[in-house]
């Protein structure tokens, strides 16, 4: 069964179980999303119409454009899927998850709407259409599974922020980028705690330089490309 790219009104949450553990770690999540969520209100200056070609280009697929609005459509895609991961998470939990893990599945679902939201207004109209996304073999009535694709999301974002950096030409966009892997880095550390505790800084994300793994547009566009099932056009995507 394949699940596309939803919109979803956010669900309650019931703060029934564990209220003191809960409560804690979910104004942690908040504190480190609320940059994101506050930025989400505004608008980035400088993109401008010009006479890029339009989202779908013969067949080719949705236009990322090139320079920073293409970087920018490249970190607005990566949101895409990640918020429509954890929104088809909530709607459909795997099996047994405690009310404690759904709090803060709630809480990252929460911040990864409010990034896929911040660049579609940044972009104005150079932002992509909304992609539809395959999410047919992760089983998400198995917490191991859904664990493992939640950790590749993750760990994916994080070394995709890293890697897109220095191609940023605006230090203004550089500084909003480095605000939003932050909050990813802390998702992908709860996550990878989640499934193995003390993993979260392993040697797989953290090389020998205590410095996070990072990978170039091209590389994780390929590591994503199973989960998206729109097409897309990176051809002026700046990578290396």
């Amino acid at each position: 069964m394949k699940h596309t790219h939803t919109t979803s009104k956010d669900l309650a949450v019931q703060d029934n179980e564990r209220p003191d553990k809960i409560l804690q770690r979910r104004n942690f999540l908040k504190l480190v999303g609320a940059g994101a969520t506050g930025i989400a209100l505004l608008s980035v200056t400088g993109c401008k119409k010009d006479d890029s070609p339009p989202d779908d280009m013969g067949g080719k697929g949705f236009y990322f454009g090139s320079g920073d609005i293409a970087i920018l459509n490249y970190a607005y895609a990566l949101e895409q899927l990640e918020a429509a991961f954890y929104i088809e998470m909530i709607k459909n939990p795997y099996a047994n998850i405690s009310e404690w893990e759904k709090t803060l599945f709630t809480d990252i679902r929460d911040h990864e709407i409010a990034h896929r939201e911040f660049f579609k207004k940044a972009l104005g109209d150079k932002a992509i259409d909304p992609l539809e996304f395959d999410f047919s073999k992760v089983n998400f009535s198995n917490r191991e599974n859904v664990l493992a694709t939640a950790k590749v999301f993750e760990d994916l974002g994080v070394s995709a922020y890293n890697g897109a950096g220095w191609l940023i030409a605006n230090g203004d966009y550089l500084l909003l980028a480095g605000k939003i892997v932050s909050v990813e880095a802390r998702h992908a550390a709860l996550v990878r705690d989640l499934i193995d505790n003390g993993s979260f800084a392993d040697s797989e994300v953290i090389d020998s330089n205590g410095l996070d793994v990072s990978n170039s547009p091209t590389k994780v566009l390929q590591a994503a490309a199973p989960f998206i099932k729109s097409k897309v056009d990176v051809s002026d995507l700046p990578t290396y």
